[in-house]
């Protein structure tokens, strides 16, 4: 009976780090998704690759797991770049991937000085 009881112990644990990991996986997909269309670059592949995984202590003082996940995007279709992100539970607490250019609006130049 004890050990019926330590295995269903094991399984919930096992079950909980599983739903974690796919929850996570969930955000860092949405997250990676949202970045791409925000600097109107193609998501390649739509969908993220867990590349990392550390025990760390979370803003709330428990124990909690940091996931790292990397996606692949492209500026023209041709060429292929790795963006990372990490989560620390389902905080995002870094993000390397595409940066859009915002280009301001250049005064013309005047050889005259202008008072304000």
């Amino acid at each position: 009976m004890p050990t019926l009881l330590i295995l269903m112990i094991l399984g919930a644990i096992g079950y909980a780090f599983w739903d974690a990991s796919r929850a996570a996986a969930e955000r860092a997909t949405e997250l990676g998704r949202n970045a791409c269309q925000a600097a109107d670059v193609q998501w390649l592949d739509q969908s993220v690759h867990a590349i990392g995984l550390r025990l760390c202590r979370l803003p709330n003082g428990w124990l909690g797991f940091e996931r790292s996940f990397r996606f692949d995007y492209s500026y023209d279709g041709v060429e292929r770049h790795s963006g990372r992100m990490v989560l620390r539970g389902k905080q995002l607490v870094s993000f390397v991937g595409p940066v859009t250019a915002r280009v301001s609006m250049l005064q013309p130049r005047s050889d005259e000085a202008e008072d304000i």
